[in-house]
């Protein structure tokens, strides 16, 4: 083991208090049996600088009856619970748990305390570093329950839980919780998948089509085969909302009388517009532009977003929830910030960058900004272009202007970027969209001066060898061979090389205080808030140039800080189930389902280059999902006793009931605050007869494959009352509270015992090699209910 401070406290208090100053590095210890093991092998990532002792705490270990409750001190062995006349009087239950666990020795040491906060059993998180390096699983913040895809033979047959946000899910700008809604949708439960994605998001019908999804760079189903098609499953859910508009964009039931303005009718202001007015508030919407939607409809493509989507979309906020647009109104100049927010409570700023970076290029009047030219065909859907197009830029906006060049019928579209092949922003599917029709593409070039024939026409540019785009900290800064030159033949030059945000419309004295060196809005990134009170921003107007999906989050993020300053913060459910599972078969499939995609020769300026996925396969999709969560099981015998006898846990601050402790976290250190110590255990011995049956391989050492902890009232051969609640089986006790109510008033018979057994697993989740356990968990409940019809 590494070496670490040893520290023996003389309290729980004092203990509670050295862990809580160390910080994260403070470890306490009670027996040792589990903790010393896993320093051993090196289990973890990180290791304690301290160890707090707990056994030398004075009359921490005690067994006593007070007040017609048992009650134990956390410090108590498992020896002395098993053997204790009160305990096998009271719980008998609790007694054969106790003796159940491990081996004589290991019960002489071990304490009730660090058996019902113990880690898990799990083979691959206790895979030891010192045997080929530790297996970096969900449960310790790695990527993957390897056990989804792997050996599971002891695993959950209930399900999973989740460990932390998914990897997926963290890859996500918008934190959609994409396992939460995937989970929906293989179960044909579109309306539960919307209301989920809607959490997080209010356009998916958009996002799907223009997002460049890097959730999917962190789909752990790639390491099999290819990552899930979220986008596609996306799409076809977003498809759904909006043909379902009346239902999701309904107008909130009850009315707060604040009102909020929005600046800016583009992704992140539409966003927020309908988070504020979800929140139930009067919400105006400014835009200089004749419609909304902002880059959505101006700065897209008609064959990649459709404007009757974004029609549609903006219809919904207006003609359903009540949001009020007010359009070709340039903030600023037709009206001030500062008239707007004497009418408004709250005001948020979300105005894009649409203003041309200036790059000091020679010749660069004689250039088109390319932003500009996609306004331009997005709107007229016409463009008076040369024969031969050159594109500057490696992102999607350069992808767009020259597969849009190639649709106005340009004899020949180039591009040059600074980027190599591998290292250009734009999304693969774009860059082999271009390639197919026709774009050449010239890779680590950068630009050096436009080239002009006497009359001062257009004939090319120059462009120099780009050796490097970035600094060896990451930072952009491009380095170049001066020498290494070459002419690209051109006479319609498009820069795409970014965009610039203008916020002079702030006016003078809002924009001095509000201004970064940057000429950005300062506001806090998470909240949005600026230092002006009552003025949120967010996007591109407080990031610079950025992807629509993070202005997205930036407006959900901003509208959630307004409604907790108006008064109407909006508390979000748990995305799912307390339970995950994914498609056993599913996830052997390793290769995704593709979007329908036209040929060239029948691709459009106007028409949708792809098709949507139907809801079928769409949900064979979704199937794929590996759904990764933690599926190892809880260890320990004693908490399923604890929570069956309706237990309370008192710690160093408060009461926990033993389901409030056990059950409703992966963990008992996600419920336990920190520092926070178990000090006793008080349970009200319950009517019935009590008892732990526990199946596992060998009749010691070994920990639970399903065991069972029962209390069952019977009198005159009818069961008056039950509780059962399983271990073994799920990664945390499980109570069965359907057989509970199912026995009642029934008679102790063979019929019945089965009838339980097949109740009690009816929501059982095999995960392929684990099946066994159904059959064994039912044995478990036919013999716990058959004993009672011999006696």
């Amino acid at each position: 083991m590494k070496r670490f401070e040893h520290i023996s406290a003389s309290s729980y208090e004092e203990a509670s208090r050295i862990v809580k100053e160390g910080r994260g590095t403070v470890d306490p210890i009670a027996g040792g049996t589990d903790l010393l093991g896993t320093y051993k092998d090196r289990l973890l990532e990180t290791y304690p600088k301290a160890v707090v002792s707990l056994k030398g705490i004075p009359n921490a270990r005690y067994i006593v009856s007070r007040g017609g409750e048992i009650a134990i001190g956390a410090g108590s062995t498992l020896k002395s619970v098993a053997e204790d006349q009160n305990v096998r009087a009271a719980c008998p239950a609790l007694a054969e748990a106790a003796r159940s666990v491990a081996s004589p020795i290991i019960r002489t040491t071990a304490t009730i305390g660090g058996n019902i906060c113990q880690d898990v059993r799990c083979w691959y998180y206790r895979y030891p570093d010192s045997i080929g390096g530790r297996l970096n699983c969900r449960r310790k913040g790695g990527d993957t329950c390897y056990a989804i895809a792997g050996e599971n033979r002891y695993h959950s047959i209930f399900g999973g839980m989740s460990a932390g946000c998914a990897s997926c899910q963290g890859n996500c700008p918008a934190g959609t919780d994409i396992p939460a809604y995937m989970a929906r949708v293989r179960e044909g439960d579109w309306d539960g998948a919307a209301r989920i994605f809607m959490r997080y998001n209010p356009m998916p019908m958009m996002t799907s089509r223009i997002c460049p999804h890097v959730c999917r760079d962190k789909c752990n189903q790639s390491v099999y085969g290819e990552s899930v098609n979220i986008p596609a499953v996306e799409r076809t859910l977003g498809d759904y909302i909006l043909s379902h508009r009346d239902v999701y964009y309904a107008a909130p039931r009850h009315a707060t009388g604040r009102r909020c303005a929005v600046i800016g009718a583009g992704p992140g202001g539409l966003a927020a517009a309908y988070y504020l007015r979800r929140a139930g508030h009067d919400v105006t919407v400014y835009d200089a532009h004749e419609k909304a939607g902002g880059v959505l409809r101006y700065g897209i493509p008609h064959y990649r977003l459709p404007k009757t989507i974004v029609d549609e979309y903006c219809d919904a906020l207006e003609n359903i929830m009540g949001i009020r647009f007010v359009m070709n109104t340039k903030v600023g100049e037709d009206i001030t910030v500062e008239q707007i927010k004497a009418e408004h409570d709250a005001v948020y700023f979300g105005t894009g960058a649409w203003s041309q970076p200036v790059l000091g290029l020679d010749g660069e009047n004689l250039t088109e900004f390319g932003l500009n030219f996609l306004v331009e065909v997005n709107t007229y859907l016409q463009k008076a272009i040369g024969e031969e197009v050159l594109v500057c830029g490696g992102g999607n906006v350069a992808m767009d202007v020259a597969l849009t060049a190639c649709r106005l019928g340009a004899k020949k579209v180039k591009l040059v970027c600074l980027e190599q092949r591998h290292e250009m922003p734009a999304s693969e599917d774009e860059i082999q969209m271009a390639i197919e029709e026709g774009v050449e593409i010239y890779n680590g070039w950068g630009l050096g001066r436009v080239v002009t024939d006497e009359n001062g026409r257009v004939n090319g540019l120059m462009a120099k060898r780009c050796l490097a785009v970035r600094d060896e900290l990451g930072r952009f800064n491009p380095r170049y061979d001066e020498e290494d030159t070459m002419v690209v033949a051109s006479d319609f030059i498009v820069l795409a090389t970014g965009q610039r945000v203008d916020i002079s419309f702030l006016g003078d004295k809002l924009g001095a205080q509000l201004r970064t060196a940057r000429g950005l809005i300062d506001a806090d990134i998470e909240s949005g808030k600026t230092r002006q009170e009552g003025y949120y921003a967010g996007g591109d107007a407080v990031t610079g140039p950025n992807l629509a999906i993070r202005a997205i989050r930036a407006g959900r993020s901003a509208a959630a800080s307004m409604n907790a300053d108006l008064g109407s913060a909006q508390a979000e459910k748990e995305s799912g189930e307390k339970f995950t599972r994914f498609d056993v078969e599913g996830i052997e499939v390793t290769v995704a389902h593709r979007l329908a995609e036209k040929p060239v020769e029948e691709r459009s300026l106007t028409g949708e280059d792809r098709a949507s996925l139907d809801e079928q396969t769409a949900i064979d999709e979704a199937k794929r999902c590996l759904h990764c969560a933690c599926y190892a099981v809880a260890p320990s015998d004693i908490t399923p006793v604890l929570v069956m006898t309706d237990a309370k846990i008192m710690t160093t601050e408060r009461i926990l009931t033993a389901e409030e402790l056990f059950t409703t976290k992966l963990t008992v250190q996600q419920v336990l605050r920190p520092g926070e110590l178990v000090k006793e255990i008080t349970f009200t011995p319950p009517v019935g007869e009590m008892h732990y049956d526990k199946r596992r391989v060998r009749d010691a050492i070994d920990f639970a494959i399903v065991s069972l902890a029962s209390c069952i009232d019977v009198r005159d051969g009818v069961i008056r009352s039950a509780r059962l609640v399983f271990g073994g089986v799920a990664p945390v006790p499980y109570r069965l509270e359907k057989v509970e109510e199912f026995l009642v008033g029934k008679a102790v018979n063979a019929e019945v015992a089965t009838q339980a057994g097949e109740l009690a697993l009816e929501g059982a989740f095999p995960m392929g090699k684990n099946e066994y356990k159904v059959f064994m968990a039912k044995d478990v409940i036919y013999q716990a209910i058959m004993r009672l019809a011999q006696k």
